[in-house]
C-alpha cells in the first residue's frame, strides 16, 4: 500500500482570495508585511507600495495606520478561523474529538513551515498592549473565539458544560505553551511535545472518546473469547 502523502499547510488552509479593490489590496499587503516584520516596523508607504495604490486611495479608506492595522487583524481573524476549522475537519473528519487532536497535527505542520513567523494575534496584543486599544481588543477577541470553539467541540464530543469549560482552558493553555516553545525557544517539535498531554486531556474530559475506547477493548476481548484457539 502506498502511504498517504501528508498535506502541506497551504493545501490544508487554502489561500486568501486575491483582492480586487484598492481597500482589499491595502489590507492584504498589510497582513503580509505585518506578519513578516511586525506592526510597528512597517510604515504606511511600504504598504501603499506593496499594494500598488496611491496615498489618496489609502486615505480614502483609512484615517491612519491604526485603522489599517485594525482592519488587517480583523480580516486575518475571519480567514484564519475558517482555515483552521477546515484543516481540522480535513484531518480529523466529523468527529469533534478527532478534530481537536488533528488541530495539534496541523499546528505541527504550521510550526515547520518555512513561512512560520509566530501568531499574528499574540504579536498584535504585545505591540498594542493597552487593553482598551481596539487593536488589542480585536486580537484578544480572536483568541477568545478560538478558545470558545474548542469548548463547543468538547460539548459536541459529550462533555457537560462545566467539563467543556475546563477542557477549553487546559487545551488552550497547552497550545499557547507550544507557541511559546516554538517561537521563543525555536522548538520545531513543540506541537509534538504537547500532543501526549492533549491526548490525556481528551481521555479525561470527553466521555464519548472513553466510551469508544472501552467499546473497542470489549470487542477485542470478546473476539478473543469466541474465536480463540488458533494458537
Amino acid at each position: 500500500m502506498v502511504p498517504m502523502r501528508t498535506k502541506s499547510v497551504p493545501e490544508l488552509f487554502g489561500v486568501p482570495q486575491v483582492p480586487t479593490t484598492g481597500r482589499g489590496r491595502l489590507v492584504a499587503a498589510a497582513i503580509e508585511l505585518f506578519y513578516q516584520r511586525g506592526f510597528t516596523a512597517v510604515g504606511i508607504d511600504q504598504i501603499i507600495t506593496k499594494a500598488g495604490v496611491t496615498k489618496t486611495t489609502f486615505y480614502k479608506h483609512f484615517e491612519g495606520k491604526d485603522d489599517l492595522v485594525l482592519a488587517a487583524v480583523k480580516q486575518r481573524d475571519e480567514w484564519e478561523s475558517q482555515a483552521w476549522a477546515r484543516a481540522a475537519r480535513t484531518l480529523g473528519g466529523d468527529d469533534p474529538a478527532q478534530q481537536l487532536l488533528a488541530t495539534v497535527d496541523v499546528i505541527d505542520l504550521w510550526f515547520n513551515h518555512p513561512d512560520f513567523n509566530g501568531c499574528m494575534f499574540i504579536s498584535a496584543a504585545a505591540e498594542f498592549p493597552n487593553p482598551h486599544d481596539p487593536i488589542h481588543q480585536a486580537a484578544a477577541a480572536s483568541k477568545l473565539r478560538t478558545r470558545n470553539h474548542r469548548r463547543d467541540l468538547a460539548k459536541a464530543a459529550g462533555a457537560d458544560a462545566i467539563a467543556a469549560e475546563i477542557f477549553a482552558d487546559c487545551y488552550t493553555a497547552l497550545i499557547e505553551g507550544a507557541l511559546v516553545l516554538r517561537q521563543m525557544h525555536g522548538r520545531n517539535d513543540a506541537a509534538r511535545a504537547v500532543r501526549p498531554a492533549v491526548e490525556q486531556l481528551i481521555a479525561i474530559y470527553l466521555p464519548s472518546v472513553v466510551r469508544k475506547s472501552d467499546a473497542g477493548k470489549n470487542a477485542a476481548r470478546n473476539g478473543k473469547r469466541s474465536g480463540g484457539g488458533g494458537k
